[in-house]
């Protein structure tokens, strides 16, 4: 097999728009022979590997981006459009720049985008970080348009260190008198008739039915909170309705109806830079733990490791709290009891960790009732996502709990209905859940062409489904 070469590629050339093409031309081989096959199949392989390294090394101008979002507040298909002037590719290895996002609600509601920009190979000296606020009235469309205006803006300063000229040109917008940008304020610097307090109230209902099954479910919640740099205020409650009516084969019939309710308060005070104290109170109605009634309040203490306004990229977190906690039962308990007041302690560990070798999320939470140390709750719950080489992701994680403290089961054992369908909490020592999953790769680096049609799929049976809506969140080039 004869190859024709291409000069290598200067570092420059990344800026230039030229093409390089690798062509090649197989000589005739006789194939009549197995091994001659595979002689020419294992060729065609090395022939793939070479056109996929030379496409690699054929860059379009602009600084290579590998864009590091994950969630619901991702769309990387909206900003692959909207800043075509860089080289967006899928791996971390040929990225001049790792750009890792995160997010965290604000105090009215809204989200606050934070962007680290941290530099690669030749570049592994520059790092840089930059906010984004989006209101809670934003549309879709603005918060997208925001944050594609920050992600330009840190690329921006980026090409200006590292080189990459003629990419992008400043323009400023000039603003009369009152007209200046929007913004998140604190108390003292403006005159709030809301007083920094944020409300939100919603509700939703759906209805389901076949011939052997029917259900209802309607649900409302409402919501409080003001948040300044030394207090924050939490206030929240929900009520919950689900009708469900099975038929079985035998001509049975199972009705189940239930209301549940919940209330939920936090309040925290800044004490110092890492330390908080505060208290949680939770009271409701939960008809699945045989609960009519139940309120605890807890006063709180916690410690963090880091300064929080690193949470979003790092955190490590110690919590406790205690208090009494009231019950009153549906069903007599086993323990021959229809209402107990009891005292309650836990002590929660978190870490939390965002870099870009992976994300690492750990959770450990202990607690017990002070009256018997045996009726106690061991949770401990995690992921992990480790980039191991180019291409190759692995990610693992669940939860393991060991359960003792059950005080709400019924005297009366669950009937077989209640097992089958769910309605009812049953006795058990442990509950567990675990995953696995790797990801490889391969193939072109390159991710800057954006393609809408036929999103989703369709299908004829897959009415109203796949798409309409531009881009798609949470992947990750």
């Amino acid at each position: 097999m004869r190859w024709y070469s291409i000069p290598a590629l200067d570092p420059a050339d990344r800026r230039e728009d030229s093409q390089h093409i690798l062509t090649f031309k197989p000589a005739r081989m006789p194939i009549k022979y197995t091994s001659l096959a595979l002689v020419a199949l294992g060729t065609l392989f090395q022939t793939l590997a070479l056109c996929a390294q030379a496409a690699d090394q054929a860059s379009p101008g602009g600084p290579r981006v590998f864009f590091d979002c994950q969630g619901s507040e991702c769309d990387d298909t909206y900003h692959r459009t909207e800043i075509p002037w860089v080289t967006w590719v899928r791996l971390q290895q040929d990225a001049d720049i790792h750009v890792i996002m995160t997010s965290q609600r604000t105090g009215a509601n809204g989200r606050e985008y934070q962007l680290d920009v941290i530099g690669r190979e030749a570049y592994s000296e520059y790092e840089d970080q930059s906010f984004y606020q989006a209101l809670s009235t934003d549309t879709q469309r603005e918060r997208l348009d925001g944050v594609s205006h920050a992600l330009g803006l840190s690329f921006a300063r980026f090409a200006q260190f590292a080189g990459f000229r003629d990419l992008v040109s400043l323009q400023a917008n000039r603003r009369g008198p009152g007209n200046g940008g929007r913004g998140l304020v604190f108390s003292d610097q403006v005159d709030d008739a809301w007083n920094l307090w944020v409300f939100d109230v919603s509700g939703n209902g759906s209805f389901n039915g076949e011939e052997t099954r029917t259900s209802r479910r309607f649900s409302g919640s409402a919501t409080a909170s003001r948040v300044t740099p030394t207090w924050k205020q939490s206030y929240r409650t929900s009520v919950n309705y689900n009708f469900q009516k099975t038929k079985f084969s035998d001509g049975r019939k199972f009705v189940d109806r239930r209301t549940d309710w919940d209330f939920d308060a936090t309040v925290v005070y800044s004490v110092a830079e890492l330390w908080s104290l505060g208290f949680t109170s939770r009271f409701g109605r939960n008809t699945r733990e045989n609960q009519a009634f139940w309120a605890e309040i807890n006063p709180a203490v916690e410690f963090s490791l880091f300064p929080y306004d690193e949470a979003t990229r790092r955190s490590i977190t110690v919590f406790y709290e205690i208090g009494p906690v009231y019950y009153e039962y549906l069903e007599l308990t086993q323990d021959l009891l229809f209402d107990e007041t009891r005292y309650k302690q836990s002590l929660t560990f978190a870490v939390s960790q965002r870099q870009t070798w992976g994300d690492v999320r750990l959770n450990v939470q202990g607690s017990h009732f002070l009256h018997d140390f045996d009726r106690n709750n061991l949770d401990v719950g995690g992921f992990v996502s480790f980039r191991i080489t180019r291409g190759l992701d692995v990610r693992f994680g669940g939860n393991y709990t060991l359960v003792a403290d059950q005080l709400y089961l019924p005297f009366d054992d669950l009937t077989d209905d209640e097992l089958l369908t769910g309605v009812r909490r049953a006795a058990t020592d442990k509950r567990y859940s675990f995953f696995v999953g790797l990801s490889f790769q391969f193939g072109s680096i390159f991710n800057n062409v954006v393609n809408n049609r036929f999103p989703g799929g369709g299908g004829f049976g897959n009415f109203g489904g796949g798409g309409g809506q531009r881009g798609g969140g949470g992947r990750r080039f």
